[in-house]
């Protein structure tokens, strides 16, 4: 039996790295991607701890019973309440998807999103990674935009995804997560 996950909202120790390594060796396994995507990871998700609490922003870490980080996700609220807010870093560890813990991370990013006021949330994806697109469409998320690109560090077809909230249309720079 495997034991419970839970999830705490806000930078803990160690999360960078942790949020880092989990989606890194995921993405080199079953992807094939190298160090200019954890490098990119690395410094984008640095920079948005280190200035999280000038905007309308908050991550959550997912965590078992052992202090060990399973899964992530943020809401990168940089650009503003009417812009949208940018869904980033979602990601259950592969042992521990189908558990609920994908879910619960993303309705509490949702339910953050709604009690702040954004327009809308959207994330950067590529085709592909499944089972989040079925949570995302389970949602209301609809894709919005698609094109080849190579923001992941390879050749990928990238994917925007949107949900309205209150009626702003996606917005977004190709970024990942």
């Amino acid at each position: 039996m495997r034991d419970e996950v839970g999830i705490i909202a806000g930078w803990q120790p160690g999360a960078i790295g942790d949020i880092v390594a989990m989606h890194s060796r995921y993405f080199a396994l079953h992807w094939n991607f190298g160090p200019y995507f954890e490098a990119k990871l690395a410094s984008e998700l640095a920079g948005f701890v280190r200035d999280r609490h000038r905007f309308e922003s908050q991550l959550w870490c997912a965590v078992d019973s052992r202090d060990r980080m399973v899964g992530s996700a943020a809401i990168d609220g940089a650009k503003g309440l009417q812009a949208g807010a940018h869904l980033r870093w979602f990601m259950v560890d592969p042992n521990r998807q189908g558990m609920g813990a994908g879910s619960r991370l993303l309705d509490g990013a949702l339910a953050f999103c709604r009690e702040k006021g954004f327009a809308s949330v959207h994330l950067w994806t590529f085709a592909g990674l499944h089972a989040a697109r079925r949570l995302y469409e389970a949602r209301g998320f609809v894709l919005t935009q698609e094109m080849t690109g190579e923001t992941w560090g390879k050749p990928v077809t990238e994917q925007c995804f949107q949900l309205q909230l209150a009626g702003s249309p996606c917005v977004g720079e190709g970024l990942p997560q």
